[in-house]
């Protein structure tokens, strides 16, 4: 039998047991052993020692935990919550203040933590109820929450991009001034549409009550700015500054921010072992998931290459018409559909690398924005219905009275408002490479 049969019946199989409910990364791990013994009767294998610690070896993935600890220290520590507050607070005059003070919080959290699903539950918890309460229509906030907790898989430093950095061999710093203004983009698109909605459907966005607002004076509101958003807004603009600018590497930078997250929440009052402990619990097992995914996605990988995978992969883009753009799409769709089943890692570690020799031998494409579409694409599959991880993870921990129904619907106009972000930086692939010119990478 020609090995790329065997190949072809490897992504069968892996599929197959995806979804019969086990985990994803035993399954990576399995599948490629297994498929490796029948192919070559293991001596494939002789060379995995030597990937694997490439792997553990590799000095940028370090950043990878400290982001991961630095996201969740300012998430257990309550120093989010209380930025919401003030924002909503600042915004509250306006109809559908409120959401547009998620959205503001959402790309701070976004650039804070870089875990969509941290965020999402972050911000359920703390403003869903708020906006119900506040008269705001039940899929109007459930979306807004959505798309917000979303912003993290695209604004640096997101950890979709530390990731794709390595499989992609590319610059951190690269991608990260890459992302930062569709990743804005996104959130002002984000942003127009709640501003419309609240011109057209003020009763669906009501703004602060003017009873509430008045309880707290100007001068207390500047004061909390000052304690409650202005440090963290440093801290973010200190870690992602020094990356793009080249003054610091990316694992140095996510040092800084890490004993940066840890200072704040000491000088905010809100340290205690409890908070301490259950941050460095939850950084341990989120940073073991990705590593453990990363190293059992070598053993596929070996196995599918040596089964010739990736001429069965060029073989599958042959058929597909349009050139160069026409194979991209192909590849944005499938990856849009895988991430209805798999989480963002998965996809990261299994599908992008089958695609990768024959996208790299595209010479007129750029890899970096290859990189930020595959990103944005990912960020989109989060919120699609029916099995967009953003919305299970906001169903897990809404309130009794939101249905499914109210978080599917609310889905929608931002779906629709990414893939036109999508569709755009496709169009215009300078609204991703200016910036990374500019700054020089």
């Amino acid at each position: 039998m020609p090995l790329e049969y065997y190949a072809l019946a490897m992504i069968v199989a892996f599929f197959v047991l995806v979804m019969t409910g086990i985990p994803v990364g035993f399954v990576v791990a399995f599948v490629g052993f297994v498929f490796g013994f029948i192919g070559f009767d293991g001596w494939l294998f002789e060379l995995l020692p030597s990937r694997i610690y490439g792997v553990v070896a590799n000095y940028t993935l370090l950043a990878i935990p400290l982001f991961v600890f630095m996201g969740v220290m300012l998430e257990r520590s309550k120093i989010a919550e209380r930025m919401l507050d003030v924002i909503g607070h600042l915004c509250g005059g306006l109809p559908g203040g409120m959401a547009l003070a998620v959205i503001i919080v959402g790309v701070l959290l976004g650039a804070a933590t870089g875990i969509v699903g941290a965020a999402i539950v972050t911000l359920t918890l703390m403003a869903l109820p708020t906006l119900v309460r506040r008269g705001y229509k039940k899929t109007v906030a459930c979306g807004t929450i959505c798309a917000a907790g979303t912003l993290g898989q695209i604004i640096p430093p997101s950890l979709v991009l530390l990731v794709l950095a390595d499989i992609m061999n590319l610059s951190v710093g690269s991608l990260f001034a890459a992302a930062l203004v569709p990743g804005l983009l996104l959130a002002g698109m984000y942003l127009a549409y709640l501003l419309v909605l609240a011109f057209f459907f003020s009763a669906d966005v009501p703004a602060i009550d003017e009873q509430e607002r008045a309880a707290v004076s100007k001068l207390e509101l500047g004061k909390d700015f000052v304690k409650v958003v202005v440090p963290p807004l440093l801290l973010i603009f200190a870690v992602l500054g020094s990356i793009i600018g080249g003054v610091a590497a990316p694992t140095e930078a996510a040092s800084v921010g890490a004993v940066g997250a840890l200072l704040l929440t000491i000088v905010s009052g809100r340290m205690s072992l409890p908070v301490l402990s259950e941050t460095v619990k939850t950084s341990l097992r989120i940073s073991c998931m990705i590593f453990f995914v990363l190293i059992a996605s070598q053993v596929f990988a070996l196995a599918f290459r040596g089964l010739d995978g990736e001429f069965l992969i060029e073989a599958m883009f042959e058929w597909v018409p349009g050139g160069m753009y026409g194979t991209l799409i192909f590849m944005l769709l499938l990856i849009f559909f895988l991430g209805f089943f798999l989480e963002w890692i998965q996809i990261s570690y299994i599908a992008v690398p089958l695609f990768l020799p024959f996208l790299a031998s595209q010479g007129d494409m750029s890899m970096v924005w290859v990189a930020i579409l595959i990103a944005m694409n990912l960020q989109t599959s989060f919120l699609t219905p029916p099995f967009g991880w953003s919305l299970l993870f906001m169903k897990g921990v809404a309130p009794p009275g939101i249905t499914t129904g109210d978080i599917y619907k609310g889905a929608v106009p931002f779906v629709l408002i990414q893939i036109l972000a999508l569709a755009l930086i496709i169009v215009f692939p300078d609204v991703v490479l200016w910036l990374p010119r500019v700054v020089g990478w």
